[in-house]
C-alpha cells in the first residue's frame, strides 16, 4: 500500500514544482505598506500593477471610515452562522435589494466568497440530465463548478461562435434524449487576456437553441457598462443574461460576491447552494462596507473616468512602443513576450530590482510554452507619470529580451 503523501512529494504540480526557487519572490510575494499604486517589496518601493483595486476603493478614506465604524459597532463575528440558520440580517437583504436594483434584475443572492460561490451556483443550477456548454477560457472557479456537474458538458473554443454552434447542436441532441436543459457559461471579461466574452452573439443564439446563460463578470462589474453595471450592459444585452455572477473582490476591493437573476431561481439557489447553506454568512462590516462601495460606484463617476483614462493611456502607450497587448478591450492589460520560464524570471527580477515595477507574471501551463504574459491592472489611483515610467521600462525590457540578455538555463532564485 502506498502512502498518499509519496506522490505529493514526488510531484508538487506544474507550478508547485518550481516552489523551492520561486516561493516568496515570484510566487507568494509580500507587498507591504498602504494599499495603492506604490508599495514596498523586500524593503524597496515599487510601482504596483498587480492589485485588482480598479476604482481605488481599497484605501479610499470614505470606505476606510465606514469599514472602521461598522467593525467597531458590530465586530467581525456578527452574524454568527449560515444565512439559512442564524446569519440573516436586514442589512444583508438591503444589500441584495440594492444590487438587484443596480443590475436591473429581479432578485439577488449574496454570497460569502466568490470562488466557492460561483462553483456552488453552477452545481446547484444543473441536474444530471442537463448539459453544460462553456468557453474554454473560463475562470478556474467555473471549471471547478463544471467538474461538480454530474451530467454531460461540452467545451467551445474561446469566443469562437462556430465552435459554440457545434457544441450547442450536440447539447440539443443530448437533451432531447435526457429531457434536460442547456446552460451556456462564459465570462464578461476574461481576466488574463482582457477580451470581452461575445455576450451579444451568444444571446442571439438563445432563440434557436433554447438555453440559459450564466455570466461571470468579475472583471466587468463596476468597470464596464453604464455606471459600472457590467459587460452585458455595455454590450446591450443585460436582459439576455439569465444568471449574472459578480464579485466584491475587484471593483469593490473587498470580499464576497453575489448572483442575480429571476426571483424564483434566486430563491431556489438560497435553499440549494451547499457553499452557502453550510458556511458562515458574510460578516456585518463587509456587508455595510459593500453598501457604501456600491453607493460610490453609482454616484461617483469620476472614479471610473480616472480608471479609463489611465487604462487608455497605458494601452495606447504600450502599443506605440511596439509591445503586444493582444486583443484586450477592457481594463485588463496583458503584455505578451516570447521566452521560457527561466527568461521570464529574469525579466521579472529586472523589472522589480532595476526598474522598481511590480506586476504579475504568468507562464506555462497557464499560457502556451515559450510565452511570457505580464499582466497589468490599471487603477484609478495610478497617475500618468506611472504610465510613462512603465512604458519606458517595458520598452527597455523588450529590447533586452530580443537581444538575448535574459537567457538562462534554469530559474533565477532570489
Amino acid at each position: 500500500m502506498n502512502d498518499i503523501f509519496d506522490k505529493i512529494r514526488k510531484d508538487l504540480g506544474p507550478i508547485g514544482r518550481h516552489a523551492k526557487a520561486s516561493h516568496g519572490y515570484f510566487s507568494f510575494p509580500k507587498l507591504e505598506g498602504e494599499l495603492g499604486a506604490h508599495m514596498t517589496f523586500r524593503g524597496k518601493q515599487v510601482l504596483v500593477w498587480s492589485l485588482n483595486n480598479y476604482l481605488g476603493l481599497a484605501n479610499h478614506p470614505e470606505v476606510r471610515k465606514v469599514d472602521a465604524e461598522a467593525a467597531a459597532e458590530w465586530g467581525m463575528a456578527y452574524p454568527m452562522g449560515a444565512r439559512m440558520m442564524s446569519g440573516q440580517t436586514k442589512y444583508h437583504e438591503q444589500l441584495e435589494d440594492a444590487i438587484s436594483d443596480f443590475m436591473g434584475k429581479e432578485d439577488t443572492f449574496l454570497l460569502n466568497y466568490g470562488y466557492q460561490g460561483c462553483m456552488s451556483a453552477i452545481e446547484a443550477l444543473l441536474s444530471r440530465h442537463d448539459v453544460l456548454v462553456y468557453d474554454s477560457e473560463c475562470h478556474a472557479c467555473m471549471i471547478d463548478g463544471a467538474r461538480l456537474h454530474m451530467g454531460k458538458r461540452f467545451v467551445f473554443q474561446h469566443n469562437d461562435m462556430a465552435s459554440l454552434d457545434k457544441q450547442l447542436e450536440n447539447a440539443a441532441k443530448l437533451t432531447a434524449e435526457t429531457g434536460g436543459g442547456i446552460l451556456v457559461m462564459t465570462e464578461g471579461v476574461f481576466g488574463m487576456a482582457g477580451d470581452q466574452g461575445k455576450l451579444k452573439e451568444i444571446v442571439e443564439r438563445k432563440a434557436k437553441y433554447n438555453f440559459r446563460l450564466f455570466v461571470d463578470d468579475a472583471h466587468g462589474f463596476g468597470m464596464m457598462g453604464r455606471e459600472g453595471r457590467g459587460t452585458a450592459d455595455a454590450q446591450g444585452v443585460q436582459d439576455g443574461v439569465d444568471v449574472y455572477f459578480g464579485t466584491f473582490a475587484k471593483a469593490m476591493a473587498s470580499i464576497g460576491a453575489f448572483v442575480s437573476g429571476p426571483e424564483d431561481v434566486m430563491m431556489y439557489l438560497r435553499y440549494n447552494m451547499r457553499s452557502q447553506t453550510f458556511a458562515k454568512s458574510l460578516p456585518m462590516p463587509i456587508v455595510i462596507g459593500a453598501l457604501k462601495r456600491l453607493e460610490m460606484i453609482r454616484t461617483m463617476p469620476e472614479l471610473s473616468e480616472k480608471l479609463w483614462s489611465i487604462t487608455k493611456a497605458l494601452q495606447s502607450g504600450l502599443k506605440e512602443a511596439g509591445l503586444n497587448i493582444g486583443n484586450t478591450n477592457s481594463c485588463v492589460t496583458p503584455v505578451y513576450m516570447h521566452g521560457g520560464i527561466p527568461e521570464a524570471t529574469n525579466v521579472i527580477v529586472d523589472l522589480r530590482e532595476n526598474h522598481g515595477i511590480f506586476c504579475s507574471i504568468v507562464v506555462y501551463p497557464v499560457v502556451p510554452k515559450d510565452t511570457i504574459l505580464l499582466r497589468l491592472i490599471p487603477t484609478a489611483v495610478h497617475t500618468l507619470a506611472d504610465v510613462e515610467r512603465t512604458i519606458a521600462s517595458f520598452k527597455q525590457v523588450k529590447e533586452k529580451l530580443a537581444a538575448g540578455a535574459y537567457k538562462a538555463e534554469k530559474i533565477m532564485t532570489m
